[in-house]
């Protein structure tokens, strides 16, 4: 991913550098656990410990140049690493062991670590969000249906179930935690032919990771679990990211992202102070999704294993982990400077004349005796009154002679605290996921 979209923490889980001393770390537990089997002396094994190369920019250097000759990376990565230890010990290196048992060893490893910043990061953005939707608990704004004035609701009200479905994505990331944090050192055809079930445990125990059944490769549809929650995460931030771009449009302008001192909203324009941060994680939630597909074309693969996935999933994974992590961490510092105003979200309710009322007058109607079609032809014109004259809902019902009811009926209709009245269960909700 380029730098423009990582934060370190992120991407330095994925780095050549952090590759390659993941995958050592696998070839010397390895050596560790045939030590303890007896398979050949623990000074040996401590050896090889003791003399394996440090893992730096050079290292990777050195990695490369051997797999011109190689073109294979873990063979070539193999090379180096038995040369640095020396012979006869450093022969002992990946022994009984195939590629895919260090690569798919480690990506799982590493995505472990990546579902671990991903939940940490939404528990961040949980607690900032929480915060807002309480602060905005009884901000009264219009709700909207197909983009048209619905009936009030309450802005916290929004917020918190962004809140909540923030919290089903967390439940993913920790569901995908669990699917990945898995490994396999059990050869080239996942018989074991060559290597004792007890290293794969061994390796396993030291890592925190837990040893399953696989072909040459652990199967792929761990990782498209992996991309399914760093996608639905970037749909989750994409659905809060479309609405603020909504409320901030000038003909609404209920809400404003903040805008620092010195920036710049256009190079042309002035005046400009556009929702920046939104339109970029509304874009970048398209990669994810992208990238969920191509993880799911990863799970077929051909017999014991091909490498049809390989080149995919070096793009892929750490792409969506840290596109994921971004987006995240860029929505938690759009929402801790969001600019709310209140006394706007009140004009455009008002601005309707009321209709947005239309429902509760309706069902007084209803309870006054009338049928619901007479009931509701009678709203409906007076609410299409209302609209194309420009004219007080209210008035025109009072001027209507079908509405025979208790004025005091019809003001408990227009009541917004009545429409209110039971926002409080979504904020229980709220408070069991927190």
């Amino acid at each position: 991913m380029i730098p423009r979209y990582s934060l370190p923490e992120m991407s330095g889980v994925f780095s050549d550098v952090e590759r390659f001393k993941r995958w050592l770390e696998i070839e010397l537990l390895a050596t560790d656990a045939h030590a303890a089997l007896g398979l050949l002396p623990p000074e040996t094994a401590a050896h090889c410990r003791e003399r394996a190369p440090l893992i730096d920019d050079a290292f990777v250097q050195a990695v490369l140049d051997r797999e011109r000759v190689t073109d294979h990376d873990v063979a070539a990565f193999v090379d180096v690493v038995q040369g640095a230890i020396g012979a006869p010990a450093g022969s002992w290196i990946h022994y009984g062991l195939t590629s895919s048992d260090i690569v798919d060893t480690a990506w799982c490893w590493m995505l472990r670590d990546a579902c671990e910043l991903l939940i940490e990061a939404s528990t961040q953005l949980l607690a900032v969000v929480k915060e807002l939707a309480l602060r905005h608990r009884r901000t009264v704004m219009i709700g909207r249906t197909h983009g048209v004035h619905a009936e009030p609701t309450t802005f916290g009200m929004k917020v918190a179930l962004w809140a909540l479905q923030i919290g089903r994505d967390r439940d993913r990331l920790r569901s995908a935690l669990a699917t990945i944090a898995v490994c396999k050192l059990s050869g080239a055809v996942g018989t074991y032919s060559n290597i004792d079930p007890a290293v794969e445990r061994f390796v396993g125990d030291k890592l925190g990771l837990t040893p399953v059944p696989a072909t040459q490769v652990i199967a792929r549809d761990r990782h498209a679990e992996f991309l399914y929650a760093c996608a639905s995460v970037g749909s989750t931030m994409e659905l809060i990211a479309v609405e603020l771009r909504h409320l901030q449009r000038t003909e609404v302008r209920e809400v404003e992202e903040g805008f620092k001192v010195g920036q710049k909203g256009s190079s042309a324009m002035p005046h400009k102070r556009n929702p920046i941060s939104a339109e970029t994680i509304s874009g970048l939630s398209r990669v994810l999704r992208a990238n969920l597909q191509a993880g799911l074309q990863d799970i077929a693969l051909w017999h014991e294993r091909d490498i049809s996935h390989s080149s995919v999933e070096r793009i892929v994974l750490p792409d969506s982990a840290v596109l994921a992590h971004y987006v995240i961490n860029r929505m938690r510092r759009l929402l801790t400077g969001l600019q709310v105003f209140p006394e706007r979200m009140m004009a455009n309710l008002e601005s309707s004349h009321g209709v947005v009322f239309s429902q509760p007058v309706l069902l007084s109607l209803v309870q006054s005796g009338l049928s619901r079609d007479e009931a509701y032809r009678i709203v409906q014109d007076n609410a299409m009154l209302a609209w194309d004259a420009g004219r007080s809902f209210r008035d025109l019902l009072d001027e209507d002679e079908r509405v025979a009811i208790d004025p005091a009926v019809l003001d408990d209709a227009f009541d917004v605290q009545r429409s209110l009245r039971h926002v409080a269960r979504v904020f229980e909700a709220l408070d069991e996921i927190i």
